[in-house]
């Protein structure tokens, strides 16, 4: 079973952390990290630390994977603190895996979240047996130009400071891949939106429902074959989550990783799968053909698949919370999650 951690309330204390790319302590980047922190406290009125070494810059905390893994070990050991949020993600924190102590994990659940390449300390969430946050991160959602998005700051709340059923995630109206360099100059620079055409049914009828287990797809690749990977009872009966990164990996990619996951068995244990929207809609229509590809190649047309999903490498984006109950609704094309986030 796994163990919800407590809900946010204002007030509480909170800790930033570096486990991926350390460029939040980059002097051209600190201003970013500033902006982030300042939405925790004027809009979700928390109390930020940073943790030791997260802000050592992009340079120190690649050389010192060890400096990264001792300030999640802090984070997580220290009572007052109730929260914690990546600054962003980056490619290398498998190698923080030497380092952690599952128990210090187990036996202090709190909120934590990222997304991207913060989906291996995701995994070590999982693997001590505590709850993690699939969603926004500092430099990305919480610094948003101009303002958070307003579906974000919903969905922050709903799901880290209620402990009310979730319920469903409706599509965001619009959404953004918009690439504005991270200077001072475009702090005040809206990114464009585009319409957001919504969620679409892949295959698949009627409504299952299962546990979410999942992550940046790429980034997965990185701990399959280790102590990492997730054991086989973790997919029975599971609603899976995919998404891709803004590297935008080709096409035949996916069809490669999903051919991996169907020999494992995994797609079989599963009772469904949700995909993120692709960063700039690239390969949109690729992607799709690739996965149904899959799906006849294993005899699996009738897993349901729902795609074009608001989390991951898009904004503005909701929280996926790992091992909550979730439920697909192919007749109506809905998602939702049936539990609370938090205890």
């Amino acid at each position: 079973m796994i163990i919800k951690p407590k809900k946010l309330q204002p007030g509480d204390r909170v800790a930033t952390v570096s486990p991926s790319w350390g460029g939040a302590g980059d002097p051209g980047l600190r201003w970013r990290y500033e902006q982030g922190v300042k939405r925790l406290e004027e809009v979700f009125e928390l109390k930020v630390v940073p943790m030791p070494n997260s802000l050592k810059g992009g340079e120190y905390l690649y050389k010192n994977p060890q400096a990264r893994a001792e300030d999640l070990m802090t984070a997580f050991n220290d009572e007052s603190i109730k929260g914690i949020f990546a600054n962003i993600g980056g490619e290398d924190s498998i190698r923080l895996f030497p380092y952690i102590d599952f128990d210090v994990i187990r036996e202090n659940p709190k909120i934590f979240m990222g997304y991207s390449d913060v989906t291996v300390s995701h995994l070590f969430c999982l693997k001590a047996g505590i709850s993690s946050y699939y969603g926004p991160a500092i430099l990305t959602d919480f610094a948003e130009n101009v303002e958070m998005d307003p579906y974000t700051v919903e969905m922050v709340n709903r799901t880290l400071f209620s402990n009310e059923i979730i319920g469903e995630i409706q599509p965001a109206k619009e959404w953004t891949s918009e690439r504005l360099e991270w200077i001072e100059e475009n702090k005040n620079r809206r990114r464009k939106m585009q319409e957001n055409s919504g969620y679409e049914l892949l295959q698949g009828s009627g409504v299952v429902q299962g546990h979410l287990i999942g992550g940046c797809i790429e980034v997965l690749e990185f701990a399959k074959g280790t102590e990492l990977w997730p054991d086989k009872k973790y997919w029975n009966n599971s609603i899976l989550f995919f998404e891709t990164s803004e590297e935008k990996p080709e096409p035949d990619f996916i069809k490669y990783w999903l051919r991996n996951y169907a020999v494992q068995g995994i797609l079989q244990k599963a009772n469904g799968i949700i995909f993120g929207k692709p960063q700039d809609e690239k390969y949109y229509d690729e992607y799709k053909e690739e996965i149904q590809k899959v799906m006849r190649e294993f005899n699996l047309e009738d897993l349901p698949i729902l795609y074009n999903l608001n989390f991951g490498h898009t904004e503005p984006k909701f929280i996926l919370p790992y091992g909550a109950k979730a439920e697909i609704d192919c007749m109506k094309g809905k998602f939702s999650i049936l539990e609370s986030g938090v205890q």
